[in-house]
């Protein structure tokens, strides 16, 4: 049962012993972030804004959170996803004094529910992955986005969702596509999602993946990781792919690219990583191998069509955490992990805190730049300023004790004269 106050629900506040300690190695992990809140915390930039945060529920979002704070916001937060929170760590910010609407294993109604929550505080500012609050408060709360300056979005599929409604005149306040900045995908996609997706997967099945065929569907950012991990643990990666620029990166990367229907009964392992509705259906079940296993790292869980599973294959249990069992009736099953929901944060704690590190420094700076410009912004979604990106990078290896070139005053006239050839 989940425990109820005025400002905040979460599992169990016993809890919130073990989630400091998380919190406190996640800090130990991110030190980008945490040089942002030293620099910050005297300042207090964003004193007066009222953030609402619909974000997974990590030991890395417990350090974005602690450090928005001390930079002077009133924060209120839930979790993007009814899997991926971390229980410990929500009561571990309840217990320091967040308004925090999460638990682990959330209804639907639960879900919005906890998003409301956030909503009535009346936020300033928004910060979202998946755009599930943004379209709460357009769509259930209007009336209050006139008093938002501005808002982030995290995730790609998010990103994606608010350039449609930019498109589309429904937008009434400036977002800030923080997915998109490079110190975010090519980082956190690319190298987070590999290698936490790899994470959940063996979490939940203990697999051994040399010699498995792995097939991955989609080889944007998110899945380029995944394959080159699974590569890296010794297995044969085939990628699948409707775009034919991602899917010729993918031959030239030294991956097999296929068609899902061949894919299918080849595959040992199998994970969507595309952002798209459908990418596994009851064709591609009927097709596969006895033992295969099916999972999702994509944002949302609509990418396995788990109800055409369950109409091919009706018997259905769990056999290990986060791993059921559906047994066809010739007697295949196939194995469904993290009920078709995110398996690096549903079966796994998610990113590493060094990816997390570098995202949350955008999302911090962004929250910074919306609090001071945001009403002046188009109605638009915008990306990260490329400073922004450098001085991130910049920050980064200089925590990791490296070193690079600087251009001289006569390179930087090379540079910038067009006329200058042969």
């Amino acid at each position: 049962m989940s425990t109820r106050t005025q400002n905040f629900k979460v599992r169990s506040l016993d809890l919130a012993p073990e989630g400091l300690k998380k919190v406190e190695w996640a800090e130990q992990h991110m030190p980008v972030l945490m040089a942002l809140r030293r620099k910050y915390e005297t300042t207090k930039p964003l004193q007066g804004m009222r953030i609402a945060g619909c974000l997974h529920v990590t030991k890395e979002t417990a350090v974005l959170v602690r450090t928005l704070r001390a930079a002077g916001a009133e924060v209120a937060w839930s979790g993007c996803n009814p899997l991926s929170t971390q229980d410990d760590v929500a009561a571990a910010l309840a217990a320091d004094g967040i308004p925090i609407f999460a638990w682990r294993g959330l209804s639907v109604e639960e879900f919005y529910w906890c998003i409301d929550q956030t909503i009535a505080m009346g936020p300033t500012l928004t910060l979202d992955d998946g755009a599930d609050l943004i379209f709460s408060l357009h769509n259930r709360h209007p009336e209050r986005c006139k008093d938002v300056l501005g808002g982030t979005e995290e995730t790609t599929t998010g990103v994606h969702r608010l350039r449609a409604m930019a498109a589309a005149g429904a937008l009434r306040y400036p977002i800030i596509a923080v997915n998109d900045a490079e110190t975010k995908w090519d980082f956190d996609n690319v190298y987070g999602t590999g290698q936490s997706s790899i994470d959940g997967i063996l979490r939940s099945t203990n697999v051994l993946l040399a010699g498995k065929v792995f097939v991955v569907a989609g080889y944007g950012h998110c899945g380029k990781g995944a394959a080159m991990r699974a590569r890296g643990m010794g297995a044969r990666v085939l990628v699948t792919e409707v775009d034919p620029i991602p899917a010729l990166k993918a031959n030239l990367d030294g991956f097999q690219v296929v068609r899902m229907d061949e894919a299918a009964p080849l595959g040992d392992i199998f994970i969507t990583a595309t952002g798209m509705k459908d990418v596994i259906v009851r064709r591609h079940f009927e097709a596969m191998k006895d033992g295969a296993i099916v999972c999702n790292t994509g944002h949302y869980d609509c990418e396995i069509n788990l109800r055409d599973l369950g109409e091919v294959a009706p018997s259905r249990r769990e056999i290990r955490p986060n791993t059921e069992e559906y047994r066809l009736p010739d007697g295949r099953r196939i194995f469904v992990l993290a009920q078709g929901r995110l398996v690096n944060l549903a079966g796994a704690e998610g990113h590493p805190s060094e990816v997390m590190d570098m995202s949350f420094a955008n999302q911090f700076l962004s929250m910074l730049r919306l609090a001071r410009e945001g009403r002046g912004l188009p109605v638009a979604v915008h990306d990260i300023p490329v400073e922004q990106d450098q001085e991130i990078a910049a920050l980064k290896l200089n925590t990791m004790g490296i070193e690079i070139d600087v251009l001289t005053e006569d390179q930087i006239r090379y540079r910038d004269d067009y006329a200058a050839g042969t």
